[in-house]
């Protein structure tokens, strides 16, 4: 099921989402030629690279991609690390580039770190999509965001601040410290509190690696650390999803609020139980799908990347290419109690 987002989506500079004035780093001419650039005659071969295998969010994203291959009759594969390491990420970047994949669509564990390997890449013909967590601009081709950084930090925000009456203790359980995403979310966090919300204090920002186990962990320790907490932001499906777990059958349950980025069937019995009232996300399945288009278009020559180039992506419609090379999908969603079985990833 597709999110009611807007089909056609140019975005500012100031909105980035993942790319916020980034240092730049070595980018290759990532133009046409060598092997990646397949004939009309040829399938592409379109190569997903998430930040981990095994994480339901990917899984889904991938999902959705693979679909949008079958679609357009190229050729789809999935490969990745276990982990979240920009070194392990950037092997299959490289091996990728070896085989002159048409495209690779990912999503980056680090900025700066996999810009040898991406420039690499597209030196051999290979276009280069990053998607969900963006690498610095000069790196990569395009840059398919969710929604803009902005408007992800703000529903957080404006969620915690409703659930706990706009005043209290509140902190923030993230992905890993160097996520390019999580990090720009987190500041415009930081701004949208002070500047809207100064009754609510943000006590600790704690990092779960997007483990289950070490956000669960993440979660106990801080309301042992600070036990006039209200509420907990967390913008990852993984830490909202184990930070609901703990506190369901904690005595917090009911008392300390819980907000972030999850996904329908894994946030589903906590906010049917009541652990959680609201949470937001955009559709993943639509995210992954989008980027394969845009792949697609790329790698047909169907568009350059510059802003202003438009291009069709199957049953989402036709979008625009904006500043900095980024193609938004659209705004996040809400869900809670009365909305979540309309939804199934």
């Amino acid at each position: 099921m597709k999110f009611p987002t807007g089909k056609t989506a140019g975005v500012a500079a100031v909105t980035l989402a993942l790319s916020l004035a980034l240092a730049g780093c070595g980018a290759g001419n990532g133009g046409g030629g060598g092997g990646g650039s397949d004939s009309s005659s040829e399938k592409s071969t379109i190569t997903f690279i998430p930040k981990n295998l095994g994480n339901p969010y990917f899984d889904t994203s991938d999902a959705g991609g693979e679909k949008a291959v079958k679609e357009f009759g190229g050729k789809y594969a999935q490969v990745g690390p276990q982990e979240g390491s920009p070194d392990a990420q950037a092997q299959y970047i490289d091996t990728e580039a070896q085989k002159h994949t048409s495209a690779i669509v990912m999503s980056a564990n680090d900025p700066k770190a996999l810009c040898d390997s991406i420039k690499n890449a597209r030196d051999a013909g290979t276009k280069v999509v990053t998607f969900d967590s963006d690498t610095s601009p000069d790196c990569r081709d395009l840059f398919v965001n969710q929604a803009t950084s902005d408007g992800i930090a703000k529903v957080e925000v404006d969620m915690i601040a409703d659930q706990i009456g706009d005043a209290g203790e509140i902190a923030i359980l993230s992905a890993s410290a160097n996520a390019t995403n999580q990090n720009a979310w987190i500041e415009i966090m930081k701004k949208e509190l002070a500047a809207k919300h100064p009754k609510i204090k943000l006590v600790e920002t704690v990092y779960g690696n997007d483990d289950d186990q070490t956000s669960f962990d993440k979660t106990a320790a801080l309301l042992q650390k600070h036990p006039n907490l209200k509420g907990i932001i967390s913008p990852t499906t993984v830490g909202i999803a184990a930070a609901a777990r703990y506190l369901s059958t904690s005595s917090a349950k009911g008392k300390v609020a819980l907000t972030g980025l999850g996904t329908p069937n894994s946030m589903r019995k906590y906010v049917k139980d009541g652990t959680v009232k609201e949470f937001a996300l955009w559709n993943p399945g639509d995210l992954g799908y989008l980027a394969a288009y845009v792949a697609d278009a790329l790698v047909k020559g169907d568009i350059s990347g510059k802003e202003g180039d438009t291009f069709k992506a199957g049953s989402l419609g036709s979008y625009k290419v904006g500043a900095d090379g980024v193609v938004l999908l659209g705004d996040p969603f809400k869900f809670n109690k009365g909305n979540i079985d309309k939804f199934n990833f």
